[in-house]
């Protein structure tokens, strides 16, 4: 995956998401991901150091309560986010532009992967009425009902492997606006290409 922020900028937008209160560095993960409508989450990996980095620089201050760490500006913190409200913004007009592009990208990639299903599905549906009738009972109602048996185990196997994939995303809150509009290009034309192979 590109590089989604430039050097300094994630610095940056760590200050601008402490300015709105304290949170815990999971939080920022999550307000992340839900800024970018679920098309990047950084990993602990990625944030843990660079609020490191940020203390040192006496810009956010760390309070640990137990098990829970909690991040916050200091004045010095505040004043910085407030000496680049500038930055701040043409950095949110940034973040909305990538998450457009993503966004495009996966919609680009799910309708050349559903293409591909189709003509796919086609030359099944010719290569199943090309075959031979052998006499006694009519094969292609044989092989059509073992076809729809398979489709409809496909469909059963795609629903439930959403659904785990859904339920998993909403425990982590990120389920966007995004995720459900790309499930609905998806499926949408998913029918269409499936109509086209039935007479």
């Amino acid at each position: 995956m590109a590089t989604v922020f430039a050097h300094g900028e994630l610095r940056l937008y760590l200050l601008a998401l402490l300015d709105t209160g304290p949170k815990h560095g999971y939080e920022l993960i999550t307000e992340l991901s839900e800024r970018f409508g679920g098309t990047y989450r950084p990993s602990a990996g990625t944030i843990y150091p660079r609020l490191a980095r940020l203390e040192d620089e006496g810009l956010v201050h760390r309070s640990a309560d137990g098990r829970k760490t909690t991040y916050e500006l200091t004045p010095a913190g505040r004043a910085e986010i407030e000496a680049r409200r500038a930055d701040v913004a043409a950095l949110e007009h940034g973040i909305a532009e990538t998450v457009r592009q993503r966004a495009e990208a996966l919609r680009a990639d799910v309708q050349g992967s559903l293409k591909g299903l189709r003509a796919e599905l086609a030359a099944a549906a010719q290569t199943a009425r090309a075959r031979p009738r052998d006499g006694g009972p009519d094969p292609r109602r044989r092989e059509s009902y073992a076809w729809r048996m398979e489709a409809e185990a496909l469909l059963q196997r795609f629903r439930e492997d959403v659904r785990a994939d859904l339920r998993r995303a909403d425990a982590a809150s990120v389920v966007s606006e995004l995720t459900v509009d790309t499930l609905r290009t998806v499926l949408d034309s998913a029918r269409k290409a499936v109509r086209a192979t039935l007479p």
